[in-house]
């Protein structure tokens, strides 16, 4: 090849010179070339740990280089004098051969070595975070550039073999106990160079509801005051409700008659659902009073508190405070325990108790709360929840005066417009409904009248086995007596299904109207053992009642009032009717009821309507619709056969749909526009399901 090259340039060189006009037969001094000289070259490195490094020659006289690359390869790369050559290289020191070639074929030779050393991973990000589902379990991950992979060891056991993961995995690990641990992770790069990182991790067992004592990891730390001490033992009374191992002791001393203890929590207690507290309590004897507490560890003035007496002595027992008034805008972290607050201690077995499972629920013993509900029975948790903003309080004070005790509940403003109260979690049985006794009352002294009240069954287990239905206060400020017939349910609600555990019980007062501040009392939510009447609009409507209002819904002309009977005769002789004038307006102009409760349809279809007419042939459209959907609906329509006189019209619906229809439409003469007159004035009455 290097005779080739030379043969080529002799053969440039003699066509040169044949070319200009002088001959020139001297070319001595083209053997005669100095060889190149000042031989080097200029090294680039890729700063991303590949190895890649772009080798670029330099010299005199050299018109092409042979780069040998000083590692294992063998054949050298040709490179012209401005161009370079790339290789990759492990990391290490290199003697790279530089050989310089001239026109004649004369070389020279320089080595220069070449440093290939891998930067070390930079800006290395260590994460080391405590399991939220394990209080002992570490969870590592890291991020850096520049680096091939990490290792890691934990801090637990000095001779732990270093555990390897790569950018973008999670290592795990679980301490064997609490402490201090330094989790420390290694970044490599491409080769010797590395970055070290550490985290340092706190492993502690926090104390969190429910409180149980069993933990041996967790420090029960609590903080005696007054002469109250506190410790954790096993239990010397491993009997009954309560057989397992550790329990808590607290024995008032001589101090301070409100000697007691703290136990702080790891968290802020959660009262967003749950707001009844429950312990178990073994007392020396029956009326010792247990004081629970609840307090900001930061700002005492922030705390809550409930008292409750002990029933039975020298044996477990499971204490119920009741905390549903607590002010939930607070942050409460502590509990505070004092027996017998307001009575010095003396040391004694008198004044030693036990105490354990200390834990927030709505939850109440299955024996304490049974039909009727009177709000009078000492020492009962109703267990009374509110929902939507609601605030309910029980047992308190008659507002028509007396001894007896109520409940009183306010839908205040801002409320939703589905604010109610859950009577009892569970009552002691299920509701004894049967085909024939479908009903349950409760006594209601409301602001207002014409006010719906919604009562609402259910399967505590399961909440989508439920039926609602509703009924109407007539009176403001006085105690009146609503029936509840779960045969008939509100509109949009499932019928009632006798198989079903119906077991707990809630009430919706005004309900979907706007919240504004009303109050309503209410007692004696009662089962009936024998069906009644309901004091409510529904079907039958014969326009008697002085206890309702009738809200007639007029439209396009249609005006409907309630007037005496213009001619009490022949099949109506009642005091009162509904009266319907159709104006000019709409040839479809009429008027709507809405009722309280949708129309029971499963057995009877033909709706039958008395009717004065002021001549033959006027037609009654009677349509039923559902109030929350206009789109489900069902209409007859019947002519009359009578001029000025009371007939009985029937409409046949046992072609309706299923579905639920709590709305009446009325529309004399449809397709006919009205002018007010007495030709097109109608009197109805005596709407009746058969």
């Amino acid at each position: 090849m290097k005779k080739f090259k030379f043969i080529l340039c002799l053969l440039l060189i003699t066509v040169v010179l044949g070319a200009c006009k002088k001959t020139y037969e001297d070319i001595s001094f083209v053997s005669n070339e100095a060889a190149p000289k000042k031989l080097s070259a200029l090294f680039e490195i890729t700063q991303d740990n590949t190895g890649n490094v772009t080798i670029t020659p330099n010299g005199e006289g050299s018109t092409v280089y042979d780069i040998y690359y000083g590692d294992a390869t063998t054949i050298p790369a040709k490179v012209k004098p401005g161009d370079n050559t790339q290789h990759k290289y492990g990391e290490g020191v290199f003697n790279v051969k530089i050989v310089g070639y001239n026109a004649t074929g004369k070389t020279t030779e320089a080595v220069q070595p070449l440093t290939v050393s891998f930067k070390a991973p930079e800006n290395l990000v260590v994460t080391a975070v405590i399991d939220p589902t394990n209080n002992f379990k570490v969870n590592v991950s890291a991020k850096a550039d520049f680096e091939t992979m990490f290792k890691v060891t934990y801090g637990a056991n000095p001779n732990q073999t270093p555990v390897t993961f790569l950018e973008g995995e999670t290592v795990s690990f679980t301490y064997p106990a609490v402490g201090s641990y330094t989790v420390t992770v290694v970044a490599l790069s491409g080769g010797a160079a590395t970055t070290t990182g550490t985290k340092v991790v706190i492993v502690t067992d926090p104390v969190l509801l429910p409180v149980t004592f069993e933990s041996s990891s967790i420090n029960y730390a609590f903080g005696n005051f007054g002469g109250g001490v506190a410790t954790v033992i096993s239990n010397s009374q491993s009997t009954g409700i309560n057989t397992t191992a550790k329990v808590a002791r607290m024995v008032k001393n001589a101090g301070e008659v409100y000697g007691g203890s703290t136990l702080k929590l790891g968290e802020n207690i959660n009262f967003s659902s749950n707001k009844v507290f429950r312990m178990k309590v073994y007392s020396p004897r029956v009326g010792a009073k247990v004081l629970l507490k609840v307090e900001n560890s930061a700002n005492s003035n922030q705390n809550f508190e409930k008292e409750v007496l002990t029933t039975v002595a020298n044996q477990w027992e499971d204490l119920v405070f009741d905390y549903r008034t607590i002010n939930t805008a607070n942050n409460y972290n502590t509990l505070v325990l004092i027996f017998d607050l307001g009575t010095m201690g003396d040391g004694t077995g008198n004044f030693t108790w036990l105490f354990d499972d200390i834990r927030l629920t709505n939850q109440i013993p299955t024996s304490v709360l049974s039909l009727p509900v009177t709000f009078d029975q000492a020492g009962v948790n109703y267990a009374v929840s509110d929902f939507g903003n609601a605030s309910t309080l029980d047992a308190v004070a008659d507002p028509a005066g007396g001894a007896n005790k109520v409940a009183k509940t306010t839908k205040p403003n801002g409320a939703e417009v589905w604010a109610g109260t859950t009577i009892g979690r569970n009552f002691n049985a299920k509701i004894p409904f049967t085909a024939s006794q479908t009903q349950m009352s409760v006594r209601v002294y409301s602001p207002a009248a014409g006010i719906k009240v919604r009562l609402k069954v259910e399967d505590r287990t399961n909440n989508t086995k439920s039926v609602e239905t509703e009924s109407v206060t007539t009176v403001a400020n006085t105690w009146e007596t609503l029936i509840f017939d779960f045969s008939t349910p509100s509109v949009g609600t499932a019928n009632i299904n006798l198989a079903t555990n119906y077991d707990m019980a809630s009430i919706f007062f005004d309900f979907l109207k706007p919240a504004n501040g009303k109050v309503f009392y209410w007692d004696d939510v009662t089962f009936l053992t024998a069906n009644v009447t309901p004091q409510h609009l529904g079907i039958p409507i014969d326009f008697q009642s002085t206890k309702f209002t009738y809200e007639f819904g007029d439209f396009a002309g249609g005006v409907v009032t309630l007037v005496n009977n213009p001619s009490a005769s022949g099949i109506n002789t009642s005091s009162k009717v509904a009266k319907m004038v159709k104006n000019a307006g709409e040839v479809y102009a009429g008027s709507t009821i809405t009722l309280t409760n949708s129309i029971n349809f499963s057995v009877n279809k033909i709706v039958k309507v008395k009717v004065f007419s002021p001549r033959v042939g006027a037609k009654l459209l009677f349509k039923v619709e559902n109030s929350l959907n206009g789109g489900s609906n069902f209409e007859r329509e019947v002519t009359t056969t009578t001029a000025n006189a009371w007939e009985e019209l029937t409409f046949d619906f046992s072609a309706i749909p299923g579905g639920t229809y709590d709305k009446v439409v009325w529309i004399f003469d449809l397709g006919t526009m009205g002018n007010g007159t007495a030709n097109f004035t109608y009197y109805f009455d005596d709407i009746t399901l058969n």
